[in-house]
């Protein structure tokens, strides 16, 4: 063997650790996804795993809210109702998550105090917070947003059912006109939701009897 050939082969070997290297110390990336679920249907679980697949993440939290700190009303179901509801839809996927963390906290639900909680468990991942296009506008007020935006980065799901806004954000979209409130009225019209919800939610639903005195 050449003294060309060794230092050829020595280059190819470091080429080759300097690429194993890199692969072994990428960062987990964790994306959140809060929300009141209430319920969870295929417009949340469709943009989920678009999210995924654009970003590479490796685990998406479902985080169901006890009560939103923008929102006048109580969710309509429970919240173990809304977390059933909520692992029964992303059973067999074993990159979602479904954390009740939110639930077992006095409300309201600081989306500030999860994230902590999370990036204690995961001190070295990349976390991403998935929020609805129709949230944006609000952002600015959220509890402790400077704090936020400096531990996650925020990515807009927009499921195109309503006007494009300009923000700073990257957006994760698909056309999937599909709402938590259309199903709730459907329910208590006595209408089908089939194709609206995972079989397993609309189970939930009707042996416990969910959303047939709402029309909202």
């Amino acid at each position: 063997m050449t003294e060309r050939t060794v230092v050829h082969n020595l280059r190819n070997l470091d080429v080759d650790l300097g690429s194993a290297t890199k692969k072994a110390i990428r960062m987990k990336k964790i994306g959140i996804y809060g929300g009141t679920f209430d319920p969870i249907h295929y417009g949340h679980l469709i943009l989920s795993r678009q999210a995924c697949e654009e970003l590479q993440l490796d685990q998406l939290i479902f985080v169901p809210a006890a009560l939103s700190p923008f929102k006048e009303h109580l969710p309509k179901a429970s919240g173990e109702a809304r977390l059933s509801m909520l692992r029964a839809a992303i059973s067999g996927q074993e990159d979602f998550i479904a954390d009740d963390c939110e639930l077992k906290r006095p409300p309201p639900s600081y989306s500030i105090d999860t994230v902590l909680q999370i990036r204690e468990r995961e001190p070295n991942a990349e976390l991403f917070w998935l929020i609805g296009a129709d949230n944006v506008d609000g952002l600015e007020k959220w509890h402790r947003i400077d704090a936020l935006k400096k531990l996650v980065e925020f990515i807009v799901l927009d499921r195109g059912r309503g006007e494009e806004k300009k923000h700073e954000f990257r957006v994760v979209r698909r056309n999937v006109d599909i709402s938590a409130t259309e199903i709730r009225k459907r329910v208590a019209s006595g209408r089908s939701i089939r194709y609206l919800v995972p079989q397993a939610v609309e189970e939930i639903i009707k042996r416990e009897n969910l959303y047939r005195g709402s029309a909202t």
